[in-house]
């Protein structure tokens, strides 16, 4: 799998159907879904806050990106109906799966669709291009993959002689990077067993229900408050940006306040064995892979940027909270990873701080970043700046995830909506191939200018460290 901007997905042309909903209508209820109560386990805070944003975007008739996807190719003729019954399969593992919101005077309410509602497939026409297949794609994924109806994700398949491609959209509230990874070697495994009637891999053990993990959240809420020492790194962060999260530390053409439209950026940055040797050399000064990065950019920033103190907001999961490893839903935490670097510092000096440094993030992580926020804004330590989104660094090592290196993650694409940025946020990704980033930056000159600076300047140091098989030789001057 890897991940890309979704224009070069290019799925072969052929006839498109769509998994949509059918549920029984009854004399007085039309539309089931929508007539059913408020669910018990509310919207997590990332849910929410994500949901009002859809509900607003939505009033004023805005198209909606805020999806995730991704897509394969299947071979041999499609069989609909054991994809309908693979899909009904998926849709019973994953309970979150089977609920929605509405917003009601600013209440975001979840609600449980009926247990006799299902997925069936419907011909939505053939698509005669590459190109109009795909636009069909983001097209249903905009208008089905959204948070405010049943389901919240959208499945489909274009089928041609030989082979289909399969794709999953699902609405950010109801997924995330991880989730992305493995959906579809779930959904082709469910499938393999189907057409071929041999059992399909036995997850029940990662695959904890997303509600519960809502409920895991609001019960430790409670037991953190401002004097907590996972809140430290984040008050003094927080403190030195004028009550708000870190930016990208380059000029990306932009007014305060203001955004673009997103631009979709990819660099391939080391071989796979060159991010091997990465590592180990990482291993060998007592950091790993992940600090080693935060070490490196820290460098970079430092020499582009003038800055002696890297400030980054690290996205990490919480899916050790539970059985949660393999389901589907919005696992995540935003912890700030904090250091000191200056104009004498080696790259082993830094990695020696990125490693302490992240360390504490992961305990960090341990608040609910709903309650971090309350607790900065309630506390006084965080102003209007709160609400901006921050400059987010992620890495995920592909190769970890069930299902690598089978057929159907071998040719596997997972993508995002394209809405608008004020950040050159960095999604790291690691697999058996290459170690790569996708940025996601504002569509400026100044911006590809600025990024392309800074990805310059991280690959040429990461292929420094590589190559000198000593940490203490490395410099970013």
């Amino acid at each position: 799998m890897i991940i890309t901007a979704m224009a070069n997905w290019r799925p072969a042309p052929g006839e498109m159907l769509e998994w949509r909903p059918t549920i029984p209508d009854t004399p007085d209820h039309p539309d089931r879904a929508r007539a059913v109560g408020v669910h018990a386990v509310p919207a997590s805070f990332l849910q929410a806050n994500h949901v009002r944003g859809v509900d607003a975007a939505q009033r004023r008739g805005d198209r909606h990106t805020g999806f995730l996807g991704s897509a394969t190719e299947v071979e041999g003729d499609l069989d609909a109906a054991a994809l309908t019954r693979a899909i009904a399969v998926f849709l019973a593992r994953h309970e979150g799966l089977r609920t929605w919101f509405s917003v009601r005077d600013g209440a975001v309410l979840r609600h449980r669709a009926p247990a006799d509602a299902a997925l069936v497939p419907v011909e939505a026409g053939a698509a005669a291009t590459t190109d109009s297949a795909r636009e069909a794609v983001r097209d249903r994924l905009s208008r089905d993959a959204t948070p405010l109806s049943w389901p919240p994700v959208a499945i489909g398949a274009i089928r041609r002689h030989g082979s289909f491609s399969l794709y999953y959209g699902a609405d950010h509230a109801f997924s995330d990077g991880a989730s992305q990874v493995t959906v579809i070697a779930e959904l082709a495994d469910l499938y393999r067993a189907e057409v071929t009637g041999t059992p399909a891999l036995d997850l029940t053990g990662h695959e904890g229900s997303f509600l519960d993990h809502v409920r895991i959240e609001e019960e430790v809420s409670p037991s953190y408050d401002l004097h907590s020492p996972e809140l430290a790194d984040w008050i003094d962060v927080v403190s030195r940006h004028d009550g708000g999260l870190p930016r990208f530390p380059l000029d990306l053409g932009l007014a305060p306040g203001e955004t673009a439209p997103m631009e979709p950026v990819e660099r391939d940055l080391l071989t796979a064995a060159e991010a091997d040797v990465f590592e180990q050399v990482c291993r060998d000064a007592g950091g790993s892979f992940t600090s080693g990065l935060f070490a490196a950019c820290a460098l970079v920033e430092h020499e582009l940027a003038g800055t002696g103190r890297y400030d980054g907001i690290a996205v990490l999961s919480t899916r050790h909270r539970g059985p949660f490893a393999l389901s589907q839903g919005w696992f995540c935490a935003f912890s700030p990873v904090t250091f000191p670097v200056d104009d004498a510092d080696e790259f082993a000096d830094v990695l020696r701080s990125a490693t302490a440094a992240y360390a504490r993030a992961k305990t960090a992580a341990s608040v609910p970043i709903g309650r971090v926020l309350e607790l900065l804004a309630t506390g006084g330590v965080g102003g209007a700046g709160l609400a901006r989104s921050p400059q987010l660094l992620s890495y995920l090592d592909f190769r970890r995830f069930p299902g690598s290196g089978t057929p159907a993650d071998e040719c596997a694409v997972l993508f995002t909506g394209e809405g608008r940025t004020a950040n050159a946020s960095m999604w790291f990704n690691r697999d058996h191939r290459h170690f790569y980033v996708g940025a996601q930056i504002p569509s400026t000159p100044t911006a590809r200018r600025a990024v392309r600076r800074y990805h310059d300047r991280l690959i040429d140091l990461l292929v420094s460290v590589v190559r000198s098989h000593d940490t203490a030789d490395v410099r970013c001057a």
